[in-house]
């Protein structure tokens, strides 16, 4: 659950709500680009594949309702969403692991356009320690207590093996962070107060897999 800013009373928002904002957010963006001025909850509905009732129980969570019909002002909700969801604010994050898929992070420079500014990696290999790669410089797991009092980064994420996941948290934590971004399938475990979002490709493929055999 996750409150809700903009009102005074901090009404806490539904998980899955959350999660469908930023789909709201790619499609009004693209409406945006092609000069879309209003856009209603049955369009957004058609082209998503959510109800169109459910699309305006989630923006009234942020105060947003839309004319009658007119719908929804394009280039003002996508403001309130960027807004909202931090979209709008730069934050800056490190990766510890810099294997294929750290480095595939680190290299993404369109996770900038949803705020997210990664500054550094961090690793155990001598091969990586020292270098840049996608422009981002690597140092050592040893050096991230020191470099995080000078930097002040609060956000890590986790892309190690899954056997090294939970004492890399814990050092990550320890360091001063509290945010934690785990691409690890271990479920990591954290005290009270450190954000944490788990993005488990293996789970994403179970789901994929599955369904396929639902159509052979």
């Amino acid at each position: 659950m996750i409150m809700a800013k903009n009102n005074e009373n901090r009404t806490i928002l539904p998980e899955p709500t959350i999660r469908r904002l930023p789909w709201y957010l790619s499609y009004l963006r693209m409406l945006d680009s092609q000069h879309v001025s209003y856009v209603s909850s049955t369009q957004i509905s058609k082209e998503l594949n959510v109800q169109s009732s459910q699309i305006a129980k989630d923006l009234s969570f942020l105060n947003i309702r839309g004319k009658t019909r007119i719908g929804y002002e394009v280039s003002s909700l996508v403001s309130e969403l960027e807004d909202f969801l931090g979209f709008n604010q730069q934050h800056n994050a490190v990766v510890i692991g810099t294997g294929s898929l750290g480095t595939a992070l680190m290299q993404d420079h369109g996770l900038e356009h949803y705020g997210l500014n990664i500054v550094a990696g961090f690793d155990v290999r001598g091969d990586v320690i020292g270098k840049r790669l996608g422009g981002v410089p690597v140092y050592n797991i040893s050096e991230l207590p020191a470099w995080q009092r000078e930097h002040g980064v609060s956000i890590a994420i986790l892309t190690v093996p899954v056997d090294r996941a939970q004492e890399t948290a814990e050092l990550a934590i320890a360091s001063g962070m509290t945010a934690l971004w785990n691409f690890t399938p271990y479920r990591i475990k954290t005290p009270p107060g450190v954000a944490i979002a788990n993005t488990s490709i293996y789970a994403h493929l179970a789901i994929i897999y599955n369904r396929m055999q639902d159509h052979d």
